[in-house]
This record gives C-alpha cells, sequence and structure tokens, in this order.
C-alpha cells in the first residue's frame, strides 16, 4: 500500500523534468540531480534486474536487499557528495550472431546497476523530448517490430526502393568519450550526474584478473550505456540525416534506426548510392573506429 503513492510521486517528478525539457528546447539544464532521493532509489532498484550476472564484487542483487534502506541511503549519500567510486565492470564475452567473432559485455556491480538506473530515469525524461521518431532501440514504448514495420510502411508508399544498410563497427566499444561529453553537456549540466557518468565511462575494466582502464567505449552491459549511444548518435546520424541529408533528396528518403544498426531506404538509387554514400559524414561519428559497414541494395515492395 505504501509504494503507489511513492511511484506517484516518481511519475510526477518525471514529467515535471520532462515538461522543462519541453519548455526549454536545446537548451541545457542544471539542476536535475535533486529529484534524486530514496524513493527514486527504491524504484531503481525494482526496475533492477534481479536475477543477472554479478559484477566484480559478486555481490548479488538478493545480498544487497539485506540492507536495502541502509545501502540505499549509504548509495545516495555517496552519489550527491562526490565520493561514490565506480567499481570496475567485469568483462566477460558472448557469441556474436552464427561465427566465431564475440561481443564483449562489461558487467558492473548491483549496486552501480541501480545507481546507473537512477541516472537513466532522469536523462530519459530530458532526452525523450529531443529523440526522432526515426529511432526505436531502447526507448520506452519502442521495439524491433516497431522499427521493421517502419521500413516496410517506407518501401511500400515507394514501391520498392534502394536501401542502405548501416552497421557502426564495435560502436559501443569505440565511442569517443570528450565527443560523447559534448553532446550530453548541450542538454545536460548538473554537475551531480555529470560528474558520475564521467566515473562510468573511466571505470576500469577486468577481465581475465587483469585491469585496464579503456580511453573509449561504454561497456555494452552498462544500464545507462544505451541511453549514452542514442544520446550520441541522435546528434551525429538522426539530426544530421534529417538536416543535411533529407533536404538534398529530390526523391522519397527515410531513415530508421536501432541503437547502432540503421536502415535508410531510398527511393532513387542516384541518390542511395552517389549522394549518401559518397556525403561527408560528420566527423563524430566516426569516433576513431575502423570504417562502418555500409552497403546498398534494391528492396521490393
Amino acid at each position: 500500500m505504501n509504494e503507489t503513492p511513492s511511484l506517484t510521486s516518481i511519475s510526477t517528478k518525471q514529467e515535471r523534468i520532462a515538461s522543462l525539457a519541453r519548455e526549454r528546447p536545446g537548451m541545457a539544464l542544471t539542476t536535475l540531480a535533486h529529484h534524486i532521493d530514496i524513493a527514486w532509489l527504491r524504484e531503481a532498484f525494482r526496475l533492477t534486474r534481479k536475477d543477472g550476472a554479478t559484477g566484480v564484487d559478486r555481490q548479488s542483487a538478493a545480498e544487497y536487499a539485506k540492507n536495502l534502506e541502509g545501502n540505499l541511503q549509504s548509495l545516495l549519500e555517496r552519489a550527491k557528495s562526490g565520493t561514490y567510486r565506480a567499481p570496475p565492470v567485469r568483462r566477460v564475452h558472448i557469441p556474436k550472431g552464427s561465427g566465431a567473432e564475440t561481443r564483449p559485455l562489461g558487467i558492473p556491480t548491483f549496486e552501480d546497476k541501480v545507481l546507473q538506473r537512477a541516472v537513466t530515469m532522469v536523462l530519459t525524461a530530458v532526452c525523450e523530448q529531443d529523440f526522432l521518431p526515426c529511432s526505436y532501440g531502447f526507448r520506452p514504448g519502442r521495439s524491433a517490430h516497431q522499427a521493421l514495420q517502419a521500413v516496410w510502411e517506407q518501401a511500400t508508399r515507394t514501391a520498392g526502393g534502394w536501401v542502405v544498410e548501416l552497421d557502426i563497427r564495435k560502436y559501443f566499444d569505440s565511442i569517443d568519450h570528450g565527443h560523447l561529453r559534448e553532446v550530453l553537456r548541450r542538454r545536460v549540466l548538473d554537475g551531480v550526474l555529470l560528474r558520475l557518468i564521467g566515473k562510468w565511462l573511466k571505470a576500469g575494466v577486468l577481465e581475465n584478473g587483469t585491469l585496464s582502464y579503456p580511453r573509449r567505449g561504454s561497456p555494452q552491459g552498462g544500464v545507462i550505456s544505451p541511453l549514452l549511444a542514442n544520446v550520441f548518435l541522435h546528434e551525429v546520424l538522426d539530426a544530421w540525416f534529417e538536416e543535411v541529408v533529407r533536404p538534398r533528396m529530390r526523391g522519397q528518403v527515410r531513415l530508421v534506426r536501432y541503437a547502432d544498426d540503421a536502415v535508410l531506404v531510398f527511393a532513387r538509387k542516384d541518390e542511395s548510392v552517389s549522394d549518401f554514400l559518397c556525403l561527408r559524414r560528420p566527423r563524430k561519428l566516426q569516433m576513431g573506429s575502423r570504417p562502418s559497414k555500409c552497403r546498398a541494395s534494391w528492396l521490393t515492395a
């Protein structure tokens, strides 16, 4: 019975943040962290997956919950005072597709997951006001099925078309920290939140007993990583496409993005191959990684 008022209060706070972001488009918001309190952390704990793999401290969700109120109070104090230390993530490798290539996952500690969830809840309320309809990955109320539906609708509308498939190679491993911070600060200037995000980006990686500190990347497996990926790609791909690419096209064109994979449907072959593939991409889209995989093919409606 005590949970409903708390959830209502958190929902009200999130709507207040969203309204503020809508009222100030393009402006950086400076006071956001004060919304995170004990009730907010309780909700972050509730939303955090309890059966996931453990981090470097091997503490399970059940063990953390034994002294939940004390742990959350300590977490809140450390986060707000700046004394919170982001622990290294534990790196594991899982199979990628059907080939021999693997995908590295960085597993935070359970407490780190809770705090990342709390910060994500704040940032989502802000960033959802800016994100474009073309992005479908890791967003509330959006799915891969909806992305496929959008591609099908565009192909039907143009009776087929030329499709450019775009895959940013090892995006999560190669994203530039400086560029990400620059993009994020255009919308968020809250010192507490930026400090925490900086600590997560700098947190080490423990693999096979060796601790390293990558200068690039945001670990796949981190709770906040999908949102940071969307924040960056909104700026350097989605907005760039709408502001630079679309005005140059004579035929119909549509971008559909799901995380770091995207499909672009062009009505005209000459524009899909000659114009788009040859357009100079923003420097930040390269992220210092190897070139993105990009190919064009014909799609029949």
